[in-house]
């Protein structure tokens, strides 16, 4: 095996001496696919499966994955170590290093139901690397979407309308369109995770009807709700020890607006990057308190854009400017948006995490892979054409209490208790006989009969 690869001593011992059961192998990769898969973990645990934790090393320092880790208590037993500076080195060494590993496992067991996240690097290689294993995975957060809303409903920013009315518009889903590739590269990941699953665990209807309308099975695709809703509820359970009012005692007072920037189409664009920063920016001056999380790719944009600067003396000089870079825990990520009005961000998962929590969210975005959000009411998009547009936009949400009011009442539509469902629909599954029906002969039933002779080739 790849000398690169990290196994915990006493691994394939432990699959040995449960071969005769399903091993259930969930594959974490980053930091918000650890947050959504521990509950799974722990529901797993819970029920005594077999279970084996493998992280690829797409995330790997304290801010994104150690400290989630230590948090719910994860102890990978299998570390691919991935540490390529471009996605297709990425890819290629999970496809690699991962298939390795099922390749080793199927020598000892051949019930093998891997769980890939969503929309992640991780998740379409995880998923090639076992289909080429010929092992179908569980495809968690299944059907994710960008869709688009009406050209002129965007358009109509540029000519002063109301934000309440284009609030009102922005909720019929009429008009609104597939198809779109941003957010690059999580929604090619995750129309390309599709085909590798046997089981498809969505988060709403709407994404079932994604993948119904794309053809797959209906029989394996479930709607079970997003496990975020499970990781926040332990983090809610456990918000008592955060200690992020000790180190930000101005969150306290709440009030506050979330703002996070970091993906590629924003980061890469000057102009849509400068957008939202100077928005924030005027908020700032305007006394408004702001909560500023930093990733890296934020960091270099600016960087590259010269709006360090900028950044670091508005922190220094406003004291309702709090400027950090990502958290480690959970449970204070939590405990902080507890104490915010509303959130501004072009995140997926925190749209999710808004609505579950009652925060009105402010995509900012020209569309959205969560547009369920959006006709439920508890989003609305903020597309960086101009600075003044989103500044307008967040304005309007944080001030006009009408609007707040409705927006954080719009009721949880990722549900509860869902990674006792997911568990329920993968044993379920298994329980009726292989994940995948790739041979016709299976399919159709003929290999059952008695006339069949049995016998094949292991690939």
């Amino acid at each position: 095996m790849d000398e690169k690869i990290t196994i915990e001593p006493g691994t394939f011992e432990k699959i040995k001496e449960n071969s005769s059961r399903p091993l259930h192998i969930v594959l974490i990769a980053t930091k918000p696919d650890i947050i959504k898969q521990a509950p799974l973990i722990l529901e797993l645990k819970k029920r005594n499966e077999n279970i084996l934790i493998v992280h690829s090393g797409q995330h790997y320092d304290w801010n994104l994955s150690k400290g989630m880790e230590a948090e719910f208590n994860i102890i990978p037993d299998i570390n691919l170590n991935v540490k390529g500076e471009t996605l297709y080195e990425q890819q290629s060494q999970i496809i690699q290093r991962f298939g390795e590993v099922i390749h080793e496992i199927k020598k000892i067991n051949k019930k093998i139901i891997p769980y890939t996240y969503s929309d992640t690097t991780t998740a379409v290689a995880g998923g090639i690397a076992s289909f080429a294993n010929r092992i179908a995975v569980a495809h968690v957060e299944a059907g994710l979407r960008t869709m688009s809303p009406p050209r002129e409903i965007l358009m109509s920013l540029l000519y002063n309308v109301d934000v309440r009315d284009y609030y009102d518009k922005l909720k019929n889903p009429k008009g609104w369109k597939k198809g779109s590739y941003e957010p690059y590269p999580e929604q090619f990941d995750s129309r390309a995770s599709g085909p590798s699953a046997g089981v498809h665990l969505c988060p709403t209807k709407l994404n079932m009807m994604n993948l119904i309308n794309e053809g797959y099975d209906k029989k394996r695709i479930f709607v079970v709700g997003n496990p975020v809703a499970d990781a926040i509820k332990i983090a809610k359970e456990k918000a008592s020890q955060s200690k992020i009012f000790e180190k930000f005692p101005k969150l306290k007072e709440g009030n506050f607006i979330r703002f996070c920037v970091h993906r590629r189409e924003n980061v890469s664009s000057k102009h849509r990057f400068k957008s939202l920063i100077l928005a924030m920016e005027r908020l700032i001056k305007e006394g408004k308190n702001i909560l500023f999380i930093s990733l890296g790719a934020t960091e270099k944009a600016l960087n590259e854009f010269g709006l360090k600067e900028k950044i670091d003396s508005l922190a220094k000089d406003y004291k309702n400017f709090i400027y950090s870079p990502v958290w480690p825990s959970y449970i204070d990520v939590i405990a902080a948006m507890a104490k915010c009005t509303l959130i501004a961000t072009d995140s997926g998962s925190i749209q999710e995490e808004g609505n579950i929590l009652g925060i009105p969210v402010v995509t900012l975005r020209f569309n959205t892979d969560r547009p369920e959000s959006v006709f439920a009411g508890a989003n609305i998009i903020a597309p960086p054409i101009r600075e003044d547009i989103v500044y307008k936009i967040i304005k309007a949400v944080y001030e006009d209490k009408i609007l707040n009011k409705e927006m954080a009442s719009a009721g949880n539509i990722y549900g509860e208790n869902v990674s006792k469902k997911m568990v329920d629909a993968v044993n379920g599954v298994i329980s009726e006989g292989p994940l995948f029906e790739y041979l016709e002969h299976e399919r159709l039933g003929l290999s059952k009969l008695d006339f069949w002779e049995k016998g094949e080739i292991d690939w």
